[in-house]
């Protein structure tokens, strides 16, 4: 008989203790994590680029209204998979082992990232969209992520991994579309809402090929674009710059401008192609009388109007979700981000395409709303890098951040409480050579002030640049005397980051490093 008060006893406190983690782990801030490929700050109107008038980007900029825009968010390597791994464990390209998108294998997913910790510690976690990193996605609970040999996914008749290396076809859709309405139906319709949640909406676009959607073909089809005030760069006293094959007057090809359609097309598909944007006279032939200014003019016209119609659809699926999130009722306690995995050149220096570490690559847009912490309208100008919103996301969640993490919690920034540099300065450090652009491996430092760049495969070339003073990087000042000393304090301090980052290989390590062949190996064969 006195077993019966002890059981009901025991029961109790083990019903408490379960109401108790369930009410913790409902206090936790859900998490909404937005991210896009290549989108250039200079492409969202909330920096205050140089299309921010001819294109503006409503949804995004709204997010900025209410939250918080960082000016010196800066990737710690401006390609696609070494700039995501580097997201999803808090650590440097070499330390997580994905340095390099061909030739350096696959992102190993058995390794810490932040969603499995998240998973681990209540929350249920969902990707959709693009991945790009070799592996299917692990600590997700759902995932549907775009799939080909190459790992980028289709703009058109998308192919996609679902849990469980299932895969899934999209014929006749628009991948943009199809991420939108799975995520916001994941959102809507997800297990168990006693839990807050962690997802990720990540979109291909606006990636190569830049293949608007249905309904953008003729945005902006009336107005000529303006020009970035470095597009006829000459690059002076830049070898590296001026060997690199991503010049937009030389090295784009004909499915760039949609001289060429794309491969896989229907014949009604095919039609609608035909007829868009293709007027009368407009094709240029190798004969044809055109100066090679008016060639790299039209060609850039062509390439700015299709990726900021492709921005355009992406910043309405992110008002679609914003939209969502609002109606869940969720709104005040959901931190929502919106970042790209690097930035990318519009034109800036005659080009298109990332890797270097100029400006226009190395930021990347990071807006951060949360009502809880963040004043709405708030902007910081701190540097901060790509390997820190791992641990500022689990702190902000009340999770302990694992001692092995690079990067930093910027939460002091985001609360207003520091007044101090969040990071004085900042390591880059990029490897593929030579494919796909032949851009220089080379790695540097970029302080408030100054950036001092090393190229060094198969050229031994230094730049220095004062951003103060040169803010577009057209004056390399490396051989000026009167540098002499800053540069011996900026390498001083270039080694002392590389030892932090347990970068302490030698220069042939490093090409050993570099050396890209272009043969893929693919891990996911389609299901019968």
């Amino acid at each position: 008989m006195k077993k019966a008060p002890l059981y009901f006893l025991s029961t109790l406190l083990l019903f408490g203790c379960k109401t108790i983690q369930k009410e913790k782990e409902q206090q936790k801030p859900n998490i909404l994590f937005i991210m896009t490929d290549d989108h250039a700050l200079a492409a969202i109107s909330a920096y205050n680029g140089f299309l921010a008038k001819v294109a503006p980007t409503p949804n995004i900029d709204k997010l900025a209204k209410e939250g918080m825009l960082f000016n010196n968010m800066l990737c710690t390597n401006s390609i696609c998979g070494p700039s995501r791994a580097a997201i999803l464990t808090g650590k440097y390209p070499h330390v997580n082992g994905f340095y390099k998108n061909e030739g350096g294998g696959d992102f190993d997913e058995t390794q810490q990232t932040f969603p499995k910790i998240l998973q681990n510690n209540g929350y249920e976690t969902a990707v959709f969209g693009k991945w790009h990193l070799g592996t299917a996605p692990t600590g997700f609970d759902y995932y549907k992520v775009l799939f080909n040999k190459e790992g980028q996914g289709s703009y058109y008749d998308p192919v996609f991994e679902v849990t469980g290396n299932r895969i899934v076809e999209e014929k006749g859709k628009y991948s943009t579309n199809v991420i939108k309405e799975d995520a916001i139906n994941w959102l809507k319709k997800r297990k168990d809402k006693s839990k807050p949640f962690m997802l990720m909406y990540q979109f291909k676009a606006p990636h190569r090929p830049w293949e608007p959607g249905p309904g953008y073909e003729n945005y902006l089809s009336d107005i000529t674009i303006p020009y970035p005030a470095t597009f006829n760069d000459e690059y002076k006293g830049r070898k590296a710059a001026k060997d690199a094959w991503m010049r937009i007057d030389g090295h784009m090809n004909r499915k760039d401008v949609k001289i060429s359609p794309p491969q896989g097309l229907t014949e009604e598909e095919l039609i609608a192609w035909n007829s868009f944007g293709n007027n009368d006279g407009e094709f240029w032939t190798p004969n044809e009388k055109m100066t090679e200014q008016e060639r790299k003019n039209w060609k850039y016209q062509r390439y700015i109007k299709d990726y900021l119609r492709v921005v355009k659809g992406v910043d309405d699926a992110i008002g679609a979700m914003l939209a969502a999130i609002e109606k869940s009722g969720l709104a005040d306690n959901t931190i929502i981000i919106y970042t790209s995995d690097q930035g990318f050149y519009l034109g800036e220096h005659g080009w298109f395409d990332k890797r270097f570490m100029y400006e226009e690559s190395l930021h990347m847009p990071f807006i951060i709303k949360y009502p809880k912490k963040i004043k709405p309208g708030s902007v910081a100008n701190q540097l901060a890098l790509n390997i820190d919103y791992a641990p500022t996301l689990l702190q902000l969640a009340g999770i302990p951040i694992p001692k092995d993490i690079q990067g930093n919690s910027f939460l002091p920034v985001l609360e207003n409480k520091t007044k101090k540099a969040f990071r004085d300065a900042v390591y880059y450090h990029y490897y593929e050579f030579p494919y796909w652009h032949h851009v220089q491996p080379h790695y540097g430092i970029r302080t408030e002030r100054y950036k001092l760049i090393h190229y060094y495969y198969d050229m031994d070339e230094w730049e220095l640049f004062d951003l103060e003073n040169d803010p577009n990087e057209l004056n390399n000042i490396y051989a000026e005397a009167k540098n002499k000393e800053l540069i011996s304090k900026l390498k001083t301090r270039l080694s002392e980051l590389k030892k932090e980052y347990k970068m302490d290989l030698s220069l042939d390590e490093m090409r050993k490093m570099t050396d890209v062949r272009i043969e893929r190996r693919y891990r996911v064969e389609p299901a019968n």
